[in-house]
């Protein structure tokens, strides 16, 4: 079945707002890491969302993150401080994924899950007024 750019992107930010509700709800009951881990797919799910318009997608997260900093960052379609939101949670989630001895902290998982929710506001606000989505 095919769907259109903005039923995929749609789905996509559902993915994300679960996310966001499973990382403050794991920071509440501090599964700190886990909470970063849902921050950082949060910010994937939310560029996904964003590139289904561009119908880009990539088997690797890394091929993401690279489309989304030369399509928009560098492009100036969205701010710079988002290319570094995006990259900073890819390093402490692949840190508290993957290091055996990473210890997340309350105050590393808070960052983090501010950052996640500042990202898919920004995401939100663009594909509203330049997208011209309707709702999300």
């Amino acid at each position: 079945m095919e769907y259109s750019e903005t039923e995929l992107s749609k789905h996509r930010m559902n993915k994300a707002v679960e996310d966001l509700l499973a990382a403050k709800e794991l920071f509440i009951t501090e599964k700190y890491a886990q909470s970063i881990n849902r921050s950082y797919y949060v910010i994937f799910h939310s560029t996904r969302a964003l590139l289904a318009f561009d119908r880009y997608d990539s088997k690797k997260h890394s091929g993401v993150i690279h489309f989304f900093h030369q399509n928009y960052i560098a492009a100036n379609k969205i701010e710079n401080q988002y290319g570094k939101i995006f990259s900073m949670a890819f390093n402490i989630r692949v840190r508290a994924d993957y290091h055996d001895f990473f210890l997340a902290s309350k105050e590393d998982a808070i960052k983090q899950l501010n950052n996640a929710e500042d990202f898919i506001n920004r995401i939100k606000s663009y594909l509203l007024t330049e997208m011209k989505i309707d709702s999300l």
